[in-house]
């Protein structure tokens, strides 16, 4: 069994358990004995134990999100509409409720923090990427920002939404979303404005030396694909 399918099964094992014990050291050895992986092996590809587990069920849904984007035919979609289209595929490949906010409560913990705003950031870079964005200057780092809090606030929203197909979540999402629309009109109306554009000339000539990464890094989250 190769480490990404030991991975994967002790994932399988786990959900089963989490709703009870949460993201925890009672769930992670429930998975071993479950599974069958060796522990041994167990604790090398998850040398965090149940920590692993929550990032490899996160990344799992930014898989399923980006196969169920390329078998969906979207073409008759605006851009915004597919960038919402997206975040749903996002948040319906994590279909279990109780795995999701025993997630939150994990990443929210001041030892986590870190890693859960770095898989927030990795899935809207994901998403980007998908739809083919091809910024190179601040605007890389505003579209991700500015989606990962539309993100996190879309999914704390599904959390607590018990209306019928969840349809209050996907209204609430497309109103984060038009939100977004306009800030993005408002900023590129700035730089259009022959009134505006000579106030904010200082910023903006500071925020244009602002370059995306040419290469990815491993010590920073998201990554340019198919930048050299």
């Amino acid at each position: 069994m190769t480490a990404p399918d030991a991975k994967e099964t002790l994932l399988d094992a786990a959900l089963s358990h989490v709703a009870f014990d949460g993201w925890s050291t009672e769930t992670f050895e429930a998975a071993v004995a479950d599974s069958g992986v060796n522990p041994t092996v167990a604790r090398a590809v998850c040398p965090r134990g149940a920590v692993d587990l929550a990032v490899a069920y996160h990344q799992r849904g930014d898989r399923l999100m980006t196969e169920r984007y390329k078998a969906a035919d979207l073409s008759g979609l605006r851009y915004s509409q597919k960038v919402a289209a997206l975040i749903r595929f996002r948040i319906e490949a994590a279909d279990d409720k109780e795995a999701v906010r025993r997630g939150s409560t994990l990443f929210a913990l001041p030892q986590h923090a870190p890693e859960g705003a770095r898989l927030i950031w990795n899935t809207c870079d994901l998403i980007w990427n998908t739809l083919g964005d091809s910024s190179e200057d601040v605007n890389w780092y505003t579209k991700r920002m500015t989606l990962s809090g539309v993100y996190g606030a879309t999914v704390l929203f599904w959390l607590g939404d018990d209306s019928p197909g969840e349809q209050a979540t996907w209204d609430f999402l497309e109103r984060r979303i038009d939100d977004v629309m306009r800030f993005e009109k408002f900023k590129a109306g700035i730089r259009e404005n022959k009134a505006l554009s000579p106030l904010f000339a200082g910023p903006l000539a500071v925020l244009n030396t602002i370059k995306a990464p040419k290469a990815a890094r491993n010590d920073l989250p998201g990554q340019m694909q198919g930048k050299t």
